[in-house]
């Protein structure tokens, strides 16, 4: 079994001794946990996708309510990942930009958590630095992870709610999220305190409340919210396919077109909608992306302001001035 060397691990992150493996179960502390396709599943039965529970042969915990989990935000994740599943170029000049306020060679004896995973294609970047990494994301996109990094022996993947890890306190020496806390019910800035026990530093990204942007931009993007409201509905996989198709060549590649034209020509281009962030992408990258701004029915926004009050919490707040708007370290 995968697990069969990373029993130690396994004991630190749970915070005990009484970690035993047992066939496609992990028991821990009395406690059984299912394993697929080496993810040790910690959801609630009730909270597993059906094509998941189907694997698994009994299930005997006791059903909690744990309402950080939206089933449909859990769907559509999942899909999401299954679909735009690959690790691409342009995930590592991402990857750089929202690590940048990280001592990348300092992870190298780190543990590290990365939660609300997706695919690993943070995490793809990171395992050839540190020392360990576990990968937790509550949908489907956790076996994609598993994929994409089947070469790496120093992973742990793992089926759960961040918000809900039976994890001992300062698991992680360093942990990230980075986009997944603003499309959950709990409160963002919230989640963000109650997970600060997990590990001294942790870099989050949320969605911005475009407090740096002037009212046209601000306007725009009302009415593009408007149909983003609309559409997450709709849960067909040809019609959200079609839908992506249809808003990336009518909204985005227009305004990226004009975006580099000006750019060309010498004039500033910071107030071109997209072209900022997806002016450099291919269209597969874009495309993921559509998807993700328009089915995702939870949608948070903080401004620098408010992530500055995390103060209460945390001895240091770093907030950087570059894109991605705003990404931050915490440090306890």
């Amino acid at each position: 079994m995968y697990y069969n060397n990373k029993i130690k691990t396994l004991s630190e992150i749970f915070g005990t001794s009484e970690i035993q493996l047992e066939g496609s179960f992990i028991n821990v502390a009395g406690r059984v946990y299912p394993i697929v396709d080496d993810v040790i599943i910690l959801l609630e039965p009730h909270q597993i996708p059906s094509r998941i529970s189907e694997k698994i042969q009994c299930l005997t915990r006791e059903e909690e309510i744990a309402p950080s989990i939206a089933n449909d935000i859990q769907y559509t994740f999942g899909e999401e990942w299954k679909t735009y599943n690959k690790i691409l170029p342009q995930h590592h000049d991402e990857f750089k930009l929202y690590f940048d306020l990280i001592d990348l060679p300092a992870l190298g004896s780190k543990r590290i958590g990365d939660l609300g995973c997706g695919i690993g294609r943070w995490s793809y970047f990171l395992k050839d630095i540190a020392k360990e990494i576990v990968l937790i994301d509550f949908s489907e996109s956790i076996f994609e992870a598993r994929k994409n990094l089947s070469e790496s022996d120093n992973m742990i993947f793992i089926m759960a709610d961040v918000l809900n890890l039976p994890f001992q306190d300062d698991t992680f020496d360093f942990m990230f999220c980075l986009g997944v806390l603003h499309h959950i019910p709990a409160p963002a800035l919230q989640s963000v305190r109650k997970l600060s026990r997990l590990a001294p530093e942790f870099l989050v990204y949320l969605y911005y409340a475009l407090d740096n942007r002037g009212r046209l931009y601000k306007l725009i993007f009302y009415f593009i919210n408007q149909m983003r409201k609309l559409i997450c509905n709709i849960t067909s996989p040809t019609a959200r396919s079609i839908l992506t198709e249809v808003l990336m060549w009518s909204l985005y590649v227009p305004t990226i077109f004009i975006g580099k034209i000006l750019s060309i020509l010498g004039v500033s281009v910071s107030k071109v909608p997209f072209y900022s962030v997806y002016g450099h992408m291919n269209l597969g990258r874009i495309r993921q992306d559509v998807y993700d701004r328009f089915f995702t029915r939870i949608e948070q926004r903080v401004s620098k302001k408010e992530i500055h009050k995390l103060s209460d919490t945390f001895s240091e707040i770093i907030v950087s001035d570059d894109l991605p708007y705003w990404h931050f370290l915490c440090r306890k």
